[in-house]
């Protein structure tokens, strides 16, 4: 086994760098919440950009020859490749980890990410290029998501390590922040070209732009990330194995029931992430398309009461425990369930209540969903088994919701939402149980305090 932990050939390089910028006082949690935050921030700007153009422009641009609807659908279709693809970008870069050293990791999967986002900015329409257009535009959502597999950095469990020990749920919630933020640049750059242009121009370049910007910014998040890899504190927490990779086979058969576990908990969290932010935009596109601008920007406002439910995810989270946190938050969605249908057939009211109670149940579900079963990993499988069930747990409750949740909705009506909601809540809580038993089977403290 020792060679799944032989010392990257980067490691001087990095050794240099964090000498370059040693100032004796360790990594600082401010310093280290900060670059996760920029860093997390960009990858949910290139995540939800693709989201709402697959409402908004892919069905016109790519699939001109079908309805609407079914143009939604094979635009969502395409937007699951990235989950598929997430766990195969695990172990394509988890191998350029280990052999060259973590910032080159970051380097390749962050330019990967930007540039494959970017290509799409350039990305011809169906009438001028046919069927190209629709493998082209796959070929970059597949870039996409071995890119997000790869910029997994484990700076979150850094964070969560150097955080004080009464306080630890309240910096697990910060990286998470990036998803609203994320969702907020995203959303209101669309909803600014929506606005200002005519339809034919923002179908013609406008809608270019913000896929276009994801590049700029992943350089910034590139430079934030690489500057906290490069702290004396971030490197000997790497060279005394606490956050070193090791191989998925290896991970798999140490503790693949971990994995399996880790990857259902947060279903219940994935599942409404998605039903609140781009099923519904999709909908009221759908049905109400002249309504579609003013929802959008009700969502950039719902956004906004995101943000005070994962700040307020950590406050309970140090209170009650992460586990019991996340618990309590699929017991909301439950109830949310029984509420999302009539609220989203209920106008601009119901439709508004709809957006803000959601995303305040999605910011206290989700500001402690990373990492809440992964804490369990031992030592030697921490860093890997946290990418790797987080790259689960996306697939498999988020990899494929837009796309099941408008074909439910499509067939059996908006109940069929409320049922789709409820049933990840059970799992939801399930697996939370099964977590709790195989915790204290092991003699483990059934808390979750790292991430």
């Amino acid at each position: 086994m020792a060679h799944e932990f032989a010392v990257p050939t980067s490691s001087g390089l990095e050794r240099d760098a964090r000498r370059l910028h040693a100032d004796h006082k360790g990594a600082r949690p401010g310093e280290i919440a900060l670059g996760v935050v920029i860093g997390r921030t960009s990858e949910f700007f290139d995540f939800f950009v693709y989201a709402i153009a697959s409402v908004l422009v892919f069905p016109q641009l790519v699939f001109p020859f079908v309805d609407r609807l079914t143009g939604v659908m094979l635009a969502f279709a395409l937007f699951s490749l990235a989950f598929v693809a997430r766990p195969i970008g695990s172990v394509i870069f988890g191998a350029v980890d280990r052999r060259y050293g973590r910032g080159v990791k970051l380097t390749i999967a962050l330019f990967l990410l930007g540039g494959s986002t970017a290509t799409i900015s350039f990305l011809p329409s169906y009438a001028s290029i046919g069927p190209l257009a629709i493998w082209a535009l796959a070929a970059c959502r597949i870039g996409q998501g071995l890119a997000l597999a790869g910029a997994w950095d484990g700076m979150a469990s850094l964070l969560a390590l150097n955080a004080p020990e009464k306080k630890r749920g309240w910096y697990a919630m910060i990286p998470q922040l990036g998803a609203p933020f994320g969702f907020m640049l995203a959303s209101g750059l669309f909803a600014y070209f929506v606005a200002t242009l005519a339809p034919r121009d923002f179908l013609d370049w406008g809608w270019r732009y913000p896929f276009f910007a994801a590049f700029a910014i992943n350089v910034v998040a590139l430079f934030a990330r690489l500057r906290i890899v490069a702290t004396e504190e971030f490197g000997a927490l790497f060279e005394s194995r606490e956050l070193r990779p090791v191989r998925i086979a290896s991970l798999m058969r140490a503790e693949g029931g971990n994995v399996l576990i880790g990857a259902v908990a947060p279903l219940a969290t994935f599942a409404m992430f998605h039903l609140v932010t781009v099923f519904p935009l999709s909908w009221v596109a759908l049905h109400n398309p002249s309504q579609a601008l003013t929802f959008l920007r009700i969502e950039v406002v719902g956004a906004v009461f995101g943000v005070g439910g994962i700040l307020a995810s950590g406050w309970i989270a140090d209170r009650i425990t992460r586990q019991n946190a996340l618990a309590l938050s699929a017991l909301l969605i439950g109830a949310f369930s029984l509420l999302a249908p009539r609220l989203l057939d209920g106008g601009s009211a119901g439709q508004t209540a709809y957006v803000i109670v959601g995303f305040v149940i999605l910011g206290l579900s989700f500001g402690q969903a990373a990492g809440a079963v992964s804490s369990g990993f031992s030592k030697r499988y921490r860093y890997s088994g946290a990418a790797l069930t987080s790259d689960l747990s996306w697939l498999v409750g988020a990899g494929f919701a837009p796309l099941t949740a408008l074909g439910l909705a499509s067939l059996w009506g908006l109940p069929a939402i409320g049922l789709y909601l409820a049933s990840g809540a059970v799992a939801t809580l399930v697996a939370l149980t099964l977590d709790r038993h195989r915790r204290l089977g092991r003699n483990q403290e059934p808390v979750a305090p790292f991430s």
